[in-house]
């Protein structure tokens, strides 16, 4: 199957090789144009991130003040951060500004985008942000 190097904004291309349900082997992908077949040392590496014993496969969270992690499933996860998500954007809403023009922004929530994303998925992102009333949207490669 072919992926893209998740380490940097290069977007190196990858062929990873599954047998059994279970990644064997990553290399670089011949046919892309961008890397043409190579792949620094932590592309290369890319197969001991995917099949690492520390590998989060869960996910954890920390509340307020609290001193001890707790593995949520993912429907409460979403609904927390839908939850936090809406409260931001109405407590920081601005309609108009001090002379009156429209603005229909929220000042409370910002998104940074990673660099392993791909276009299509910076693409929605930026839509979704800018349709909620977002305006300070930037991905970690223009940094």
């Amino acid at each position: 199957m072919q992926s893209v190097c998740p380490y940097c904004a290069v977007g190196c291309a990858q062929r990873v090789y599954v047998k059994d349900n279970r990644v064997i082997q990553v290399e670089g992908d011949p046919d892309s144009p961008i890397s043409r077949g190579r792949l620094c040392p932590k592309g290369s590496a890319s197969e001991q991130l995917i099949n690492s014993a520390s590998r989060l496969t869960k996910i954890k969270y920390r509340a307020p003040y609290s001193t001890e992690w707790e593995y949520l499933d993912t429907e409460t996860a979403m609904d927390m951060i839908a939850d936090r998500y809406i409260a931001s954007r109405k407590a920081h809403w601005q309609d108009v500004d001090d002379e009156g023009r429209t603005l229909n922004r929220t000042m409370g929530i910002a998104g940074l985008g990673g660099a392993t994303l791909d276009n299509e998925e910076n693409y929605l992102i930026k839509k979704l942000f800018t349709a909620t009333g977002a305006i300070q949207v930037e991905n970690q490669a223009r940094i």
